[in-house]
C-alpha cells in the first residue's frame, strides 16, 4: 500500500469542490473579505478548488487550463490584500473545512493549515507594493512532512 496524497486523503475532488463553493458562499457575506470578491467571477471558487487541488498531489488541472502558479500570482498583483484580509480568509477557509467534513485528524491539518498560512502569506506579497517577478514558477506541491523549498523558479 502506498501513502495517499493530501488531496486523496481529504477526499479529492468533491470534497475540495464542496469545501470551496462553501467557503465563497462565506466570504461574499463576511464584513472583512466581501470586498475582496466583490464582482468575483463565478467561476472563482472552482478555479480555486483546481489550484488547490494541484497543490495538494491532485491533478494538475490549474496548470493544463488556467496557466499555473504564474497565473494565480498575477490575479493577486496590485490587490493589496491587508494582513487583517488574510488572516480572516485563513480563518474562515478552516471553519468551513469543519463545516464541510474534511478531516480532523492531526497530520492533515498540519499539512493543510501549512500550505494555508504558506499560500495566504504568498498572496500578500504578491498584492503588495513591491511583488515579486511573476515568472513561469511550478504549482507547489505539499505533502505529508514535506516543506517544498521555494526557489522562485
Amino acid at each position: 500500500m502506498s501513502t495517499p496524497t493530501i488531496y486523496e486523503w481529504m477526499g479529492g475532488g468533491e470534497a475540495m469542490n464542496r469545501l470551496t463553493a462553501a467557503f465563497y458562499g462565506h466570504a461574499l457575506q463576511d464584513e472583512i473579505l466581501a470586498p475582496v470578491f466583490a464582482g468575483m467571477d463565478p467561476g472563482h471558487p472552482q478555479h480555486v478548488a483546481a489550484w488547490l487541488s494541484e497543490v495538494f498531489g491532485g491533478p494538475a488541472d490549474y496548470t493544463a487550463h488556467h496557466g499555473g502558479h504564474r497565473h494565480m500570482a498575477t490575479k493577486h498583483l496590485g490587490r493589496g490584500i491587508t494582513e487583517q484580509q488574510r488572516r480572516r480568509w485563513v480563518d474562515l477557509l478552516l471553519d468551513t473545512a469543519d463545516e464541510v467534513g474534511l478531516p480532523t485528524d492531526p497530520e492533515f491539518r498540519a499539512v493543510f493549515v501549512y500550505y494555508i498560512e504558506w499560500g495566504t502569506r504568498m498572496a500578500l506579497i504578491y498584492s503588495g507594493d513591491n511583488p515579486p517577478p511573476v515568472d513561469a514558477a511550478k504549482v507547489p506541491v505539499w505533502s505529508w512532512g514535506q516543506t517544498p523549498p521555494w526557489t522562485g523558479s
